[in-house]
């Protein structure tokens, strides 16, 4: 069976570059530690502040402000518990949205049993924060605010440079989840007025396991893990280099490929959203226009979306309910209460995110296989009602 992959929101294949890249390192001395002090290790060093200036580049930072992690929940947690700490004599008061991933949101969570306050600003219809609800709620101790890039489930991109903008003129630190959004879509650390910013491999044909955060100059931050002085002291722990030199290698293609991969994938979702309309009972969900160029939410009514879910996967179509580190959770999920589904809705709703090796045969395939099971399982529910023409 011919596996038709739509799921690229909760990881993206290796792309063949990056492979390569990756298999070569570790033919040609890849065991060595960057701290080593001889040719071995020199060569890691070099490898690894390589691949470190790749990803700077890829979102306009500095080198030296890149620090590599193990993925987008380390990075998310560094910058928010590392600030809270820095910063806790000055105030414990951090301002958030309510569609936050939980690497955002949990953190928050532990804060707040230490004693931060925590403010979760709401979000309209479409899943955007308004700039004017975030100046409202800063406070006197207000010391850090997060604000995710792109929502990893409706696909909406925030409006983060102005945010940005009201965070610098009250001298608060500003950090945004760029995980759905780097490597996708065009990201600039000035442009977006962000002191921190963190990202994954995994979504830009990289591997998973690597991640990093951008940390801006005179940050203050103090490290989570503590143990060597690695990434500058800012980040413990010996480095996992082969990830990091595909990371470097996945920035690198990014940046290069972004034009047309965007091109592409916005081609490939305006022609699965104009063939999912045709089926009755059916709302798309996220801005219109202001949305990551490859991914679909779609609400279908007296369906359960984990049903629907399962059938296209029989058929060999992976595509997915919600975001995977909340997958297996039988709550409706989170950003789409938010903007306003109620809780059957929210249960009906399955993600469509395409990549670079999707073909519009695959939209036609899935299109086919999607409106029989929608009929399938509407047939079974006691609810539905067929329209007649």
């Amino acid at each position: 069976m011919n596996i038709i992959y739509l799921d690229h929101i909760s990881a993206t294949p290796l792309h063949p570059e990056v492979k390569k890249e990756m298999i070569e390192y570790l033919e040609e001395d890849g065991f060595g530690n960057p701290l080593g002090q001889h040719k071995i290790g020199d060569k890691a060093a070099e490898r690894l502040e390589k691949a470190r200036e790749k990803v700077a580049d890829l979102i306009g930072a500095k080198p030296e402000e890149i620090v590599f992690t193990s993925g987008g929940t380390e990075s998310t947690n560094h910058a928010i518990k590392g600030v809270a700490f820095a910063l806790q004599k000055k105030g414990k008061h951090i301002i958030t949205s309510n569609i936050e991933h939980q690497a955002v949101s949990r953190p928050l969570r532990v804060l707040m049993k230490m004693g931060f306050n925590v403010t979760s600003v709401q979000v309209d219809k479409y899943g955007m924060v308004d700039p004017d609800d975030v100046k409202k709620a800063i406070k006197s101790d207000t010391i850090l605010i997060t604000i995710m890039h792109a929502n990893n489930e409706i696909g909406t991109i925030e409006p983060i440079a102005e945010i940005g903008k009201i965070a610098k003129e009250k001298g608060i630190v500003f950090h945004t989840d760029a995980v759905a959004s780097c490597g996708n879509i065009p990201v600039n650390v000035d442009e977006l007025n962000v002191d921190l910013l963190s990202l994954s491999a995994n979504q830009f044909y990289g591997p998973s396991g690597v991640g990093a955060l951008y940390i801006r100059h005179k940050t203050p931050i103090v490290p989570i893990l503590d143990g060597g002085i690695q990434e500058g002291g800012r980040r413990a722990g010996t480095q996992n280099m082969v990830g990091i030199v595909g990371m470097g290698k996945a920035a690198e293609l990014a940046k290069l490929e972004m034009p047309e991969r965007i091109e592409k994938l916005r081609h490939l979702k305006n022609e699965m959203t104009k063939r999912i309309l045709e089926i009755e009972d059916v709302i798309i969900n996220g801005h219109p226009e202001k949305n990551l160029p490859g991914l679909l939410s779609c609400s279908f009514d007296y369906i359960e979306g984990e049903s629907l879910m399962l059938l296209l996967d029989e058929a060999g179509i992976c595509v997915s309910t919600r975001s995977a580190c909340a997958s297996g959770s039988l709550r409706a999920s989170h950003v789409l209460t938010a903007i306003g589904l109620d809780y059957v809705k929210a249960q009906g709703t399955l993600i469509f995110s395409f990549g670079r090796d999707n073909t519009i045969d695959d939209v036609e395939k899935t299109i086919g296989t999607l409106k029989k099971a929608v009929d399938f399982l509407r047939n079974m529910s006691p609810l539905y009602k067929r329209k007649v023409t």
